[in-house]
């Protein structure tokens, strides 16, 4: 006897297929591993050049629109080269970058280095929530601990 298997709408999802979102989003480690850390910075930026679906003359255009100063191609490739080690991109041209690529991984390299992580604003009230629901766990289990201190000294 052999099962016929039940066919599925399209609205009904497979569980197992379900994966939950990243919250932290990191370039993947041999991809901006270097000597130096201004090296590893030449590495995401270069990532992020090249992933982000622009241009480097449409990058340098949003920066420039962004920062209110002109940032030229030739200076986007220079961060982006290990080569270049006295063309390190500067704070505020950093910014400018994150404008213009919206890439999220080149701050969470930056609080990687101390062991930070960057998330999106809107998982701010879930960590809340788990910190609320540790610490009533933790006054659960002060109080189940007095309950049976006070049971064993005949108190309840």
């Amino acid at each position: 006897m052999t099962m016929k298997r039940r066919r599925t709408s399209p609205a009904q999802h497979d569980l197992f297929s379900w994966s939950p979102p990243k919250v932290v989003t990191a370039y993947a480690p041999e991809r901006i591993r270097a000597a130096t850390l201004s090296a590893s910075l030449s590495k995401a930026v270069s990532a992020s050049l090249k992933e982000c679906g622009k241009g480097r003359d449409q990058v340098a255009r949003e920066m420039s629109a962004y920062l209110g100063e002109a940032i030229s191609p030739d200076v986007l490739d220079k961060y982006a080269s290990e080569a270049a080690e006295s063309h390190i991109i500067n704070v505020v041209r950093f910014i400018g970058l994150l404008a213009a690529t919206k890439d999220r991984r080149l701050l969470e390299l930056i609080a990687a280095q101390f062991d930070w992580a960057v998330i999106e604003r809107k998982f701010l009230p879930a960590i809340d929530y788990a910190t609320l629901l540790e610490q009533r766990a933790e006054l659960d289990r002060t109080a189940d601990s007095m309950r049976r201190t006070l049971k064993s000294s005949g108190v309840l």
